[in-house]
């Protein structure tokens, strides 16, 4: 780990940059956004019940969240179980956050589950939901490598 990355438990959110915690939450958006939008789309148009959709594209959204870090280690030749710890690690806290976030707020912005995929209420409510999602779990990953947890753990991978 280079000098610049090192995390130890005595830091505070002070010591870690919010770019750094922006870009672990872009990271983490990505695989979580690639998840939610397709568990929207495939609940949505298969006219499943809200709950059914949610449960979808939160189980979906956690498989390509952990998927795109595993990528990442199992490239620079970790085996691949220590890429899941590596990845459960890494991610279960802060894509927890984001899919608590986004999917309470596309259950309470008003139509946006029954709008149906061709609808911009639909697109509108799923964008504006994930960008919700990353303010507010930006924070918590600053939080989380500032004490060398959370993306943190990824950092020793990255070359």
């Amino acid at each position: 780990m280079s000098d610049n990355m090192h995390h130890d438990h005595h830091e505070g959110p002070s010591e870690t940059s919010w770019s750094m915690a922006a870009t672990a939450t872009l990271h983490c958006l990505t695989g979580c956004a690639i998840g939610e939008v397709l568990g929207m789309v495939i609940g949505t148009s298969l006219g499943l019940h809200n709950l059914a959709t949610v449960v979808l594209s939160v189980a979906l959204a956690f498989v390509f969240g952990y998927a795109l870090t595993m990528r990442g280690v199992l490239r620079v030749g970790v085996p691949w179980r220590n890429a899941l710890k590596v990845a459960l690690a890494a991610d279960t806290i802060s894509i927890t956050v984001m899919e608590v976030i986004d999917n309470t707020a596309m259950l309470t912005i008003p139509g946006a589950m029954d709008a149906g995929i061709a609808s911009v209420l639909f697109w509108g409510a799923l964008a504006a939901s994930l960008a919700l999602a990353f303010v507010i779990t930006t924070p918590v990953n600053r939080w989380l490598i500032s004490r060398g947890r959370g993306h943190a753990v990824v950092h020793q991978y990255h070359h």
